[in-house]
This record gives C-alpha cells, sequence and structure tokens, in this order.
C-alpha cells in the first residue's frame, strides 16, 4: 500500500517541485524531486503576470461555494420527496430519474447551448451554477442516506402535528449532516476541477475560472511549465482544504449511504 501511494503521488511532488524550478531544469534527467536551486518567482508571477490569476481563482471560488451550498440543499429536497412521500409511480419515476446517470454529458451540450442562449445567460456563470444545481448522484446519495433513518421518527413527527416541511427543515437536515457534507465536499471538487463546461459556455476572458486560466501559461513558442505547476499547485490548495477539514464526513456519508441498496 505505501509503494501504490508513492506512485499515486508521484505526480504531485513533480507538480510541486517543478513549480519551484527554474524552466530550464524541468526535464533535467535524472529527475530533481528537491531543486537543487529552489526559487518563489514563479509562485510569484502566476498571482501577478497579466491578468493574474487571481480572477481566475476567484471565480471559482464563487462558483464552487455557491454550488456547494446550494446542489446539497435541492438533493435533499428531492431525496427526502423519493424517500418519506408516497406518491403514485414514485419508485417508477426514481429509476427514470436514475437512467439520467447513463446519459454522458457531453451529448447535452448543444441542446444546453442553444438553451442558455435563448435564456440570454450564455457566456455568464449562471451557465455553469444553474446546471450544477441539480445533480442525479446526489438525489440518489442523500435518499439512501434517508432511507435508513426509522420511519418510526416521521410518524411521531406527523403524530405531533409536524408537516413534511417542518419535519425536513429539524428533523431530516440534521440527521443527515454526514450525506450532506460529503455530497457538498464532492461537488465542490467536480465544480473546481470542471473544464469543458466552462470552455464551452465562457466567452469572456473576465469570467474565466481556474482550468481555462491555466491556458494563460501555454505561449506560441511552447508551454512555461514551471508557471503552469506553479497554478496548479494553487489550485490544488482549495481542495486538499476541503477535504482534510471534511474527511471524517465523507465516511460516516458513504458508510450511511450504504446501509440502504
Amino acid at each position: 500500500m505505501l509503494f501504490c501511494s508513492l506512485l499515486l503521488l508521484a505526480p504531485m511532488i513533480w507538480m510541486i517541485s517543478t513549480s519551484f524550478k527554474k524552466a530550464k531544469d524541468v526535464f533535467a534527467y535524472p529527475i530533481q524531486w528537491i531543486p537543487q536551486n529552489p526559487i518563489m518567482n514563479n509562485h510569484l508571477l502566476v498571482w501577478t503576470r497579466g491578468d493574474g490569476f487571481l480572477m481566475f481563482y476567484l471565480n471559482s471560488l464563487k462558483i464552487s461555494v455557491i454550488l456547494m451550498v446550494a446542489a446539497p440543499l435541492l438533493a435533499a429536497l428531492a431525496a427526502y420527496g423519493f424517500s418519506r412521500i408516497d406518491f403514485k409511480g414514485r419508485d417508477t419515476i426514481f429509476i427514470l430519474y436514475l437512467c439520467l446517470m447513463m446519459i454522458p454529458p457531453q451529448v447535452l451540450f448543444v441542446p444546453k447551448f442553444i438553451m442558455f442562449d435563448w435564456m440570454g445567460i450564455y457566456n455568464t456563470h449562471w451557465a455553469l451554477i444553474l446546471p450544477g444545481m441539480f445533480t442525479v448522484f446526489g438525489v440518489f446519495m442523500i435518499r439512501q442516506f434517508f432511507l435508513g433513518i426509522p420511519h418510526e421518527i416521521s410518524e411521531a413527527a406527523f403524530i405531533d402535528g409536524a408537516g413534511h416541511l417542518r419535519i425536513f427543515s429539524q428533523i431530516f437536515l440534521p440527521l443527515a449532516k454526514p450525506a450532506l457534507a460529503t455530497f457538498a465536499i464532492i461537488d465542490f471538487t467536480w465544480t473546481w476541477n470542471d473544464y469543458e463546461n466552462a470552455l464551452i459556455f465562457l466567452l469572456d476572458k473576465k469570467l474565466f475560472t481556474v482550468p481555462l486560466g491555466m491556458q494563460n501559461f501555454m505561449q506560441e513558442a511552447g508551454v512555461d511549465y514551471n508557471l503552469m505547476m506553479a497554478a496548479a499547485t494553487a489550485a490544488v490548495v482549495p481542495l486538499l482544504l476541503v477535504f482534510f477539514i471534511g474527511q471524517k464526513y465523507i465516511i460516516q456519508g458513504f458508510s450511511g449511504s450504504a446501509v440502504k441498496g
């Protein structure tokens, strides 16, 4: 396991190492895992060169944080309906809803492009935020967690006069914190790393996210690998922070969602 872990970590170690090297030392052989003359200039240039990396960073944070809050909440609402509200054809609708996971997202690019242009949100951050609020995986994951909550709890609340909205907000949401936190972390990671949607639906450079901003470090004569690796190192920091803060919730959430299947 230690050997496999080192293999997985090797690209990240090379990325961090390269971010402190000069351009001539990037492809030196044998590989210099620890730079002999480390420099900080690459990391400074990332934030100050051209339009600056800060704008792309803030755009990604804006979109990712909004979706990290909105997507779990909407998914929880749908999950509650599919798990606790009896209505005709509920299970059939849920199965059809799950079938959407089998559709490649690339198939929907053209219809989404036409629809966003008609709605007037093409080339805005709303083109990334609105579709990202609704996820099949989030509904499935949180529904599985809700199924593990005893029916006696909601039945007792109904007897006391509580409605579905109160039961959802005061009972199910507090109990589902592990599942909600897990999905929030996963959704943050998906949104932060999303390249295709940003590439297709954003034209204005001021709206670019981090994955698109990385292209700024590609020049006509080649690629500034040392600058690109410095930008990649900076881009990984939010993901690591979010993961380390919520790693215990990830374990609890997956174990709780796996109880019912």
